[in-house]
C-alpha cells in the first residue's frame, strides 16, 4: 500500500510504502499526485519512505514505477528515498548518473533532512 504523506512543503509529493505495493497504488495514489505537482510546478520533487521490503512490490508496481520515471524523465528535479537499507541508498545515489535530476538516499532517522533536501 502506498499512502500520500501530508504536512510536507507544497513543492513536493511524498509517499509512504508499507506492506504489499501494487500497480493500483501507483495508478490511484502516486500518478495523480505526481501529475498535479508537475502541472503546477513544472518539475518533480519526489520523496518515498520505504517501510516495506522491495520484494513486496508486485510486478505491476514495478512496471508503473518505470512508467512514472519515463513519463517524467525531463521533469525530475530531486527525488529522495528514505529507508534503512544500505543497498537501496547506494542504488538511489547512483541513479543520479543515469537520468536527469538528483536522487539521494536517506536513513529513516534523516527524514526531515530528506524533506528539506527535496524541497530546496
Amino acid at each position: 500500500m502506498i499512502q500520500l504523506m501530508l504536512n510536507v512543503p507544497a513543492n513536493i509529493v511524498a509517499f509512504r510504502a508499507a506492506g504489499e505495493v501494487t500497480q493500483e497504488d501507483f495508478q490511484n495514489v502516486v500518478m495523480p499526485q505526481v501529475d498535479r505537482l508537475v502541472a503546477r510546478e513544472g518539475e518533480l520533487n519526489f520523496l518515498l519512505q520505504l517501510d516495506t521490503d522491495l520484494e513486496n512490490f508486485t510486478a505491476g508496481a514495478w512496471v508503473q514505477d518505470a512508467l512514472l520515471g519515463l513519463k517524467n524523465i525531463t521533469k525530475w528535479h530531486r527525488a529522495a528515498i528514505v529507508t534503512d537499507s544500505e543497498k537501496i541508498i547506494k542504488f538511489t545515489n547512483a541513479f543520479s548518473y543515469l537520468i536527469p535530476g538528483e536522487f539521494k538516499g536517506f536513513k529513516k532517522n534523516e527524514f526531515e533532512a530528506a524533506v528539506d533536501w527535496v524541497s530546496s
